[in-house]
């Protein structure tokens, strides 16, 4: 395994005092002439010193697509092919360009193949659950670790502009957020008097036929938490917060399919990026409880494509799909 190696630029202390940008301040004190800018930057689990602007940063999970689009001086990632129908393709080309150091969980992370990159930053973005696969004192071996995972869905916001700072680039981050924000405000507008008064439900992708169960998806979960933001209102929540994602969605039999969805004016429910519903989502349109519902009878029911969007970038992509899907209600 090897150290960590240091971080170089030229310049005196002075300079690397004057490049220390960011939430955090240049350590003080005396520095090798060659050592580079280095700053405090608050993580999951306190505080670490990371370079004030990282020249080989390595990111996992979640903090893959975020790097990307913002466009770090990315020298290896994990795979990540759940996002890969949301990138654009200059980003596909760049993820498919770069060497991958770890697999789709956090289990197969390649401690090697991250030591060979040699880095002088990584980001890790896996969710808490699934840290404890991560040898992460190994990884701090190689470089400062930056631990940024999600929480509930909704908060890809937060998670990605923090991945974003960490890796020297919030200036284009901010550039994403605002164009959505933009396009999210026009949504709004547009759909304001059609979906006013309305309370939605969302019927998610990942109910367990095999288990007679379907996927109940809340405010601020994965199907509901983008489509919010242009004024779409979810009702309900839970019956027992059991961390993360399972603050927002649960797994009710196909038989509470009534109780569940029977006070929805309409339903949105996830549909893959073709637009088909997945073998979990056909279950529930396919039962004869979800044609009894009363949003159902009413045709107010709407496919939702791209839900698992976690960047501003993707999400402009969902925002066209819900464009797409609740065009119908303007008419009636």
């Amino acid at each position: 395994m090897r150290s960590a190696l240091p971080w170089r630029t030229a310049g005196a202390v002075a300079l690397a005092l004057a490049l220390a940008t960011g939430c955090g301040t240049a350590e003080s004190g005396e520095q090798p002439a060659e050592a580079a800018a280095t700053r405090t930057f608050t993580v999951d689990d306190g505080e670490i010193t990371i370079p004030a602007d990282p020249k080989r940063v390595v990111a996992t999970g979640y903090a893959v697509p975020v790097l990307i689009e913002a466009d770090a001086a990315l020298v290896g990632i994990s795979t990540w092919k759940r996002g890969l129908p949301l990138m654009s393709e200059e980003d596909l080309a760049t993820y498919d360009g770069l060497e991958k150091v770890a697999g789709e969980s956090a289990a197969e992370t390649n401690y090697e193949a991250i030591a060979k990159v040699k880095p002088d930053l990584i980001v890790i973005g896996v969710p808490k659950p699934v840290l404890a696969d991560v040898d992460v004192e190994r990884l701090k071996s190689i470089a400062p670790v930056a631990v940024i995972g999600p929480t509930v869905p909704s908060a890809w916001r937060e998670l990605s502009r923090r991945q974003s700072d960490a890796a020297g680039r919030s200036a284009n981050f901010d550039a994403a957020k605002t164009a959505y924000e933009k396009k999210a405000a026009e949504l709004t507008a547009k759909y304001k008097d059609a979906v006013s008064g309305l309370k939605f439900g969302h019927v998610g992708a990942y109910g367990d036929i095999s288990d007679g169960t379907f996927h109940r998806e809340f405010s601020g979960s994965w199907g509901p938490n983008i489509i919010e933001d242009v004024g779409v209102t979810y009702y309900g929540e839970v019956k027992e917060k059991t961390g993360g994602s399972g603050d927002v969605s649960e797994y009710p039999s196909i038989e509470e399919l009534p109780q569940s969805l029977g006070e929805a004016d309409a339903i949105t429910y996830s549909v893959q990026d073709d637009g088909t519903p997945s073998e979990a989502v056909k279950y529930v349109l396919d039962s004869e409880l979800w044609k009894g519902l009363p949003a159902v009878k009413a045709g107010k029911v709407f496919p939702i494509r791209y839900t698992e969007a976690a960047t501003y970038e993707s999400a402009m992509k969902t925002l066209d799909a819900v464009d797409e899907a609740l065009a119908p209600l303007l008419a009636s």
